[in-house]
């Protein structure tokens, strides 16, 4: 799942860099993604939740919403790629088989610690938050490699957001990532915008 994400300044004759795409697309659906699948999660869990909604609807509208994301970042990346050679092509190539790595690492440590006695419940919290800090390290990886500031700033936000917020506990960790994460891609998307606009 990797995210090509940033588009070239233009030319004198309008055309862009090589490897560079627009990552609005990308930005977009991962926030859609935090939004219904972590507010979701957020209006029904706790105490007290606001809604009663089945058990499975919250992860499934996340996991959509990435999917989705996903399909766009890997589009986005394999027409960058088709444009690069040599060591920039495998510097790309590297960054997005690191998604593989960091995604199945993530699988095998949640899964490893749900396995032990005192730790049942560990995914509700560590698949939300997880995910968000090894997407948000993964987007610091890009960013550098890429030489995209705005998609390295937003896997440090995200990275930040998604630790920090398993020291919240549920329900408001859910409304920390639907709030604070949709509001990170959102305004990205919206820099990205503004970038894509002073290049032409």
């Amino acid at each position: 799942m990797t995210t090509a994400t940033h588009f070239a300044p233009i030319t004198a004759r309008g055309t862009a860099r090589p490897g560079e795409i627009d990552s609005r697309p990308v930005y977009l659906g991962f926030g859609f993604s935090y939004l219904f699948g972590h507010g979701a999660a957020a209006l029904s869990r706790g105490e007290t939740p606001l809604l009663t909604l089945p058990g499975w609807l919250p992860m499934t509208l996340l996991l959509g919403g990435f999917a989705v994301g996903t399909v766009l970042a890997i589009l986005a990346a394999t027409r960058a790629q088709k444009s690069l050679s040599g060591r920039e092509l495998l510097s790309h190539k590297l960054i997005g088989a690191a998604w593989v790595v960091g995604m199945g690492g993530l699988f095998l440590l949640i899964s490893g610690l749900h396995t032990l006695p005192d730790m049942p419940n560990v995914q509700s919290l560590l698949w939300p938050a997880g995910a968000g800090f090894v997407v948000g390290l993964l987007y610091l990886g890009e960013g550098a490699v890429r030489g995209n500031p705005l998609h390295y700033v937003l896997g440090a936000y995200l990275a930040l957001l998604s630790a920090g917020s398993l020291f919240l506990g549920t329900p408001a960790l859910f409304w920390a990532l639907a709030i604070a994460g949709t509001g990170g891609f959102l305004v990205a998307t919206v820099l990205e915008h503004r970038r894509l606009a002073a290049t032409r």
